[in-house]
């Protein structure tokens, strides 16, 4: 199995949406929640290779935006919020060997109430 393949599978395996957006901001892969998500419930045609923004309100796109501006300053994972699904909204960086910001990961995850 080719290494691709494989980190498409666990990613897959993840119970929630994952998005990656290279530092462009420009969607280059969602895992199959992710595509459930944007695709089925919400009505998008294919990401892959469009803007982030694409499928994010202004409020959002600020969020997003000022949270990458801290990734590139070597921050690490930051909390965006909890969207409408009531799920908490993480921004994920993703670097290089060298430690420089070649993306991001866009992951929710349950909001468990107690």
């Amino acid at each position: 199995m080719d290494r691709e393949k494989l980190l498409s599978y666990i990613l897959d395996s993840y119970p929630y949406p994952v998005v990656f957006a290279d530092s462009d901001h420009i969607i280059r892969y969602l895992n199959k929640n992710a595509q459930y998500l944007y695709y089925q419930e919400q009505g998008y045609d294919d990401l892959i290779g469009k803007s982030i923004f694409a499928c994010h309100n202004d409020k959002s796109k600020e969020k997003i935006t000022a949270a990458v501006e801290k990734l590139k300053n070597h921050s690490m994972e930051l909390y965006l919020g909890v969207n409408v699904k009531n799920h908490r909204v993480y921004i994920q960086p993703v670097r290089s060997e060298k430690g420089e910001l070649i993306g991001y990961i866009e992951r929710f995850e349950m909001n468990v109430q107690k």
